[in-house]
């Protein structure tokens, strides 16, 4: 009898997961299952515009999709169309791959003030995700302070550093691109708590903002170590470059463009300072004590109109998915939630890697799955799909999805990869 999985997500962990199954067993049928009506997840809406080359991976996924044992059911949302627990009762096994989406928060007075933003709701909003298009961030000077030392953090100050002609060739949506061109902002704050050598960004990732057309990255060169010491010699190395790196950027003309891009360490910010919307960020300065970062007592005041977090994520809470207190995704040990139901990606481990951690960690999952998988005799997707029918749930398949993206394709200015759809409404509008 046929086995049947649901992973429920369609980002690089469920695709990396479905792929790994095959590879195990290509008699197996999985339904790939997505609350959007479009598959790829953080691909399509996480990754930074200006990284088409890394959007690219979806090539990989379009052919798994392409499996005859493969099904997609899109625009179907756990929690809301089907219960964690029905999908148990349809499948033989079900993984969460629907990542981590809710913003961790400072814990800061003043944060809820107009005028903040995490980096999720963010990066969504100018990646033309339906959720988060209608956004409409007032971007307001004269300085904006990202808080965070990671590669989400890089990829908000670059998207936002950046100048139209820069971002002609992208996916970005025109109302972000005006937003951004139409703001006041001449200053960017990029502030870690710790220092250079704990941040978190890749070199490459550091070195395109040495690379802006409008904006110049500016160090102190005060804060920069003299030497690097790393027990991990690869550690060694990325962060010689790293420091190597900043050090270029210490030797900049602060006035040599319009915007400045100001990267600042041994910064913690304690209160968001305004009354009806942001004027200010008061910040204590801080110093490694045995790695971690604790406040000296000193504080500097930023002149901002804008606060972005980027500073991690919580899993969105959804009934017969408990929560782990520290890691913020989902309660599991190895990928392994309870009997039959799997996580994988960052809803196993919480946000941390980059794309391609995703294949070797959902290959884990799927072989601990594997081994475990039984035929049950349950009904699978011909199961949901009577379901979703009977509760009128307008659900879009993979051939759906290929109309999608022939209309962006066809509606993208020269140079553009494609013209987002940025409302469900028009997503199912050209499935039609």
């Amino acid at each position: 009898m046929t086995r049947h999985v649901a992973i429920v997500g369609t980002g690089p962990a469920g695709f990396y997961c479905a792929e790994a199954i095959f590879k195990k067993d290509p008699e197996i049928r999985v339904d790939l299952i997505d609350r959007l009506p479009t598959p790829y997840g953080l691909v399509r809406s996480g990754v930074a515009p200006d990284h088409q080359g890394t959007k690219n991976v979806w090539r990989v996924f379009d052919r798994t999709a392409k499996r005859d044992p493969v099904s997609f059911y899109g625009n179907v949302e756990l929690g809301r169309d089907v219960s964690v627990t029905e999908l148990l009762g349809l499948y033989d096994a079900v993984v969460i791959a629907t990542g981590v989406t809710v913003d961790r928060q400072l814990g800061i007075d003043g944060e809820q003030l107009p005028g903040v933003y995490g980096s999720r709701e963010l990066s969504a909003w100018y990646n033309g995700h339906p959720d988060y298009a209608g956004l409409d961030p007032e971007l307001k000077g004269p300085g904006i302070a990202v808080i965070g030392n990671g590669n989400v953090a890089v990829d908000v100050v670059r998207v936002l550093s950046r100048a139209r002609d820069e971002m002609a060739k992208t996916d970005i949506p025109e109302y972000a691109l005006k937003k951004i061109e139409e703001s006041d902002y001449t200053d960017l704050y990029m502030l870690g708590r710790r220092g250079p050598t704990q941040a978190s960004f890749t070199t490459a990732e550091l070195r395109e903002l040495g690379d802006m057309d409008q904006t110049v990255a500016v160090v102190d060169a005060a804060q920069l170590p003299d030497e690097v010491h790393v027990d991990d010699p690869k550690q060694q190395k990325k962060m010689e470059k790293i420091i190597d790196t900043l050090r270029g950027y210490s030797e900049h003309d602060p006035n040599s463009k319009p915007k400045r891009l100001h990267m600042k360490w041994f910064s913690s910010p304690v209160r968001i300072l305004g009354e009806d919307r942001v004027t200010g960020l008061e910040v204590a300065k801080t110093h490694l004590v045995d790695g971690k970062a604790e406040i000296t007592g000193e504080h500097y005041t930023i002149e901002v109109g804008t606060v972005i977090t980027a500073i991690g994520y919580f899993a969105q809470p959804i009934e017969g998915l408990p929560i782990g207190t520290w890691r913020g995704c989902y309660e599991n040990e190895d990928g392994k939630i309870r009997d039959r139901l799997w996580a994988v990606g960052w809803a196993k481990r919480g946000p941390s890697g980059v794309i391609a951690t995703n294949r070797k960690d959902s290959m884990g999952v799927a072989e601990a799955l594997m081994a475990e998988l039984e035929d049950g005799g349950r009904a699978g997707g011909e199961g949901l799909a009577k379901l979703l029918g009977e509760r009128g749930v307008r659900v879009t398949s993979y051939d759906d999805w290929a109309k999608i993206d022939e209309r962006e394709v066809g509606g993208a200015a020269e140079g553009a990869p494609r013209k987002k759809l940025c409302s469900i409404e028009e997503m199912l509008a050209a499935c039609e």
